[in-house]
């Protein structure tokens, strides 16, 4: 038992770091692109000139920023869910167990499928001939942050799937209030107070 925490452990601590990077890439991703459309807009406007990299570059960095953002939203669950089936079972019931695992394994499908679709058309565009016109890197570059993202999906399913991270383990975002169940159980405490 020791052994598996240890493990559980160091799964944590690498899944932190990698999604410390995520963060500083996606980070440099947007600032990059704030600076360069800015720089764009003033050339243009005020100095009625232009570069020929400008819009480029910041669709490179948008691709870079949204695989990268996808797969850290789906590491802390900020993805949009419906929970009118999901808050009709027990708080901690088998129900809503059996829909979080079922959302984690859809989570996992799409995350392979970004790995596996994405890292082969990466392949398949690292064998042919063509650049990107303006900046000559080579047209796969464009495609890259997709198997990534998918690989890093996978890693953290994986991760809720095996009981390594649970759903308060989070990294970007805060705990989520439910102010449904707040309110019944501030209801059920004013009741036993009526009622002592």
């Amino acid at each position: 038992m020791l052994e598996v925490s240890r493990v559980a452990e160091i799964l944590r601590k690498i899944d932190r770091a990698i999604h410390r990077v995520l963060l500083i890439v996606a980070d440099i991703s947007l600032v990059a692109m704030v600076l360069i459309l800015t720089y764009t807009v003033l050339l243009r406007y005020v100095f009625n000139t232009g570069v020929a990299w400008a819009e480029e570059v910041p669709r490179l960095l948008v691709t870079v920023f949204v695989f990268l953002a996808c797969a850290m939203g789906v590491r802390d669950h900020m993805h949009i869910t419906v929970n009118i089936i999901y808050n009709r079972f027990r708080k901690d019931g088998a129900g809503r167990r059996a829909l979080e695992i079922l959302g984690e394994v859809v989570m996992l499908l799409c995350g392979l499928f970004m790995l596996i679709i994405g890292g082969q058309r990466v392949l398949r565009m690292m064998n042919m001939p063509g650049i990107l016109p303006m900046t000559g890197l080579p047209n796969w570059v464009q495609y890259a942050a997709v198997p990534i993202a998918g690989a890093v999906i996978v890693f953290d399913c994986i991760l809720f799937l095996t009981g390594v991270l649970k759903a308060g383990d989070l990294i970007y975002s805060e705990p989520e209030i439910d102010y449904v169940d707040q309110v019944i159980q501030e209801r059920k405490e004013h009741l036993k107070e009526e009622h002592a």
